[in-house]
Formats: C-alpha cells, structure tokens, sequence
C-alpha cells in the first residue's frame, strides 16, 4: 500500500492572532454540523482512496483543536479509522495552546488515540507574547506541556517564533533555554513572516511596527541551529528539530512528496498529480459538503516539470535528496543538467553529496532559498 497522510482543520479558535493567517474563526456555533459534514467528506474520500493507501499520520491543526472536547476529536478519529487502513503505530498530532487543556482533558485526549502533541508557545517572554497577542504566560505554557507529561504524553513538541520586533539575541537564548528545560522531544522554530492579510501586516505597511532586518534574522537562525543541537535536538528540516526517532512522520510526508488528504476549512490535498483546495468559509464547505459530498474549491493537475521542482524544494529543505528515489520517479535529467550547480556548492560548503543522498550543510540551510532557485528543471 502506498503511504498517505491524513489532515483535518479545525477552525474554531477563542482568538485571532496578530501573525495568523490559517482559516479560523471565534464563532463555535456551527461546531455540530461542522462536524458532520466532516464525517461525510471523510467517507466520501474513503470510497476513492482507501483501498489503495495506509495513513501513517493524522495531524489536528487550526484554529485551536484542543478548545474542542476530547469527545469531538475522537468522534472525528473514528471516522478515519473506519474508514481508513491506518497504520499500527500511526502518529497521530493535535495542535494544543496552552490555557486551553488540563490534566483531565489531556488524559482524555490520549485515550482518544492521539499520541503526540504540538503545543503553540511561540515564546516564554511577555513582552513578545502581548506583542503577538498570545492568550496565555510563560508559566501556563510550562505547565501545559509538564501536565501533558504527567498525562502521558511521549512525544511532545513545541512551536518558537524567533526575530520578534525588539528581541534580542539573549532573549531569543533564553526562549530556547526554556523550551529544551521541559520535557519535549521535538522544536519548531520559525522566523517571524509577514503573511498578507493578518494585522501584523498592515502594522507594518503602516509604520506602526518594525521587523529586523534579514542579517539579523540569518544570525539568530544560526544561533538557534547551534543551541538546539548543542543540546541533544538534530535539525531535519530548516526550521524543524528533534530528538533522534521523533522527527515528526506528519511533516516528514509532505517534505519526502508523499500523497496527503485534507478535510475541513481550507485544507489542501494532493494525490498523485492532482491538488485540491477546500472552500475556506465553514458556510460554503457545509453547503458544498452537503451537496456534493466534498467541500473542493479549485483544483490544479501538475505537469511533471512541476512536480520535479516541488520535490527538489521540499526534499533540499528537509532530509535531503534520496538520488535513486529521484531517478525511479523523474528520471535523470534534473540530475545530469545540474551537475555542475551541485559539484560548485558542495565545493563551497552548502551541500553534501554522500549515501545516496544530497544534503544541504548547516551553511546551506541558511541561504536555503537562494540556493533553491540557481538549479534548472
């Protein structure tokens, strides 16, 4: 069987963040037939695909999944499982703000079958989690994931956002140092974006908020990379860090071109060569749901070409390019055009070329994306 991973959106949130820029929504009035007309889209995905692909991962994201009962979650979990092949030791992730869960509700939650957890701190510092309008303090975010621990929880990440307007690099060390005190297995840490669309984006078209620039973004990318590892955590992807054996199976499906199914609000799919959006508004994805058994707003078919870049791009980004693996799927024209791109810069120190593999270098991975675009397809 060939392997797939499995998203569901949750879109209710209690609060829009200045930064977001995912499909939620603070009205949880529609939760009920929100719910299901996911179990439909479920089933209706299951009569084309489930015969064919085993689920190694389902991953909860948002909005806020874990403002909504265990009850909820697990009602969507057995869908799946009925309907699905999935895997028997399938990572299943729910996205979790702190101030949202107990110990009683985090027991729950893992009865319910989910087995990892992603918890969006974003920082321990105040003044950056009031600039990012975060509802919740340092100490609630520690207690969140020590309670998840005590809960039973394994296998546990946190989320960083580093190259806040006004954060220092001792600052942004002392965030890390925090993060890697608790008892995670895995660390997401991303560079602040400026995604269209949010509040913090016409803050700054305003004048009304200032980002640091790019030099100093590099720096405090560097730093990260080397604390994280310095402490135990191996860098797998750019902005991903784990401890050996729990890189998340979730991420690594979209970063290794794997096939994915999305349900819920916005959520993407991609099978084979085709992908799909859903309708963001929960209005029109119930309507679509109910009329058609699927909430798809558009479609595109890739060319091969296409999906060649996207596999280039997602593979340099994370675990690097599996060179037979690339031959068996497009062949060996992308790599005898771009020989000579790839012997210069594993020359300069920004990728490796060994087992089979081609690799960006620490120094690779921060110039990633000017490097992406020098090769040829």
């Amino acid at each position: 069987m060939n392997k797939l991973a499995i998203y569901v959106h949750i879109p209710f949130c209690d609060h829009k963040c200045i930064y977001c820029d995912f499909y939620s929504i603070t009205n949880y009035k529609n939760k009920a037939s929100y719910l299901e007309s996911l179990k439909k889209e479920i089933a209706h995905y299951a009569n084309l695909y489930s015969e064919e692909y085993e689920a190694v991962s389902v991953y909860f994201g948002g909005g806020t999944p874990s403002f909504m009962t265990p009850e909820y979650i697990s009602s969507i979990l057995e869908e799946i499982k009925n309907s699905f092949h999935i895997s028997a030791n399938a990572e299943i992730t729910l996205e979790t703000n702190p101030g949202t869960v107990d110990v009683e509700k985090l027991t729950k939650f893992l009865r319910a079958g989910i087995n990892r957890l992603s918890v969006g701190i974003q920082s321990f510092d105040k003044d950056d989690l009031d600039f990012l309008t975060r509802i919740h303090d340092a100490e609630t975010a520690k207690k969140c994931v020590w309670d998840a621990f005590k809960s039973g929880f394994e296998n546990i990440s946190v989320d960083l956002i580093f190259n806040l307007p006004g954060q220092s690099k001792e600052k942004w060390l002392t965030n890390l140092n925090e993060a890697v005190e608790l008892p995670v297995k895995h660390i997401s840490a991303y560079s602040l974006i400026l995604e269209k669309g949010t509040v913090l984006n016409k803050m700054v078209l305003d004048g009304k908020v200032t980002i640091q620039d790019e030099d100093y973004d590099a720096d405090l990318y560097e730093t990260t990379i080397d604390f994280l590892e310095s402490k135990g955590f191996i860098q797998y992807e750019v902005s991903n860090f784990a401890k050996p054996g729990y890189e998340s199976v979730h991420n690594r499906a979209y970063w290794q071109y794997c096939d994915y199914l999305g349900f819920g609000t916005s959520a993407h799919s991609f099978v084979k060569n085709k992908r799909w959006w859903n309708y963001s508004s929960l209005e029109f994805y119930n309507r679509a749901i109910n009329e058609r058994g699927h909430g798809v707003a558009g479609s595109e078919i890739l060319t091969t070409e296409m999906m060649l870049e996207e596999y280039v791009m997602l593979a340099l980004r994370s675990g690097g390019i599996d060179i037979e693996n690339l031959k068996n799927r497009f062949g060996d024209k992308w790599l005898s055009e771009n020989l000579p791109i790839l012997e210069k810069l594993n020359t300069e120190g920004f990728l490796k070329i060994e087992n089979g593999i081609i690799r960006l270098t620490k120094k690779g991975y921060l110039l990633c994306d000017e490097l992406l675009i020098k090769f040829e397809y």
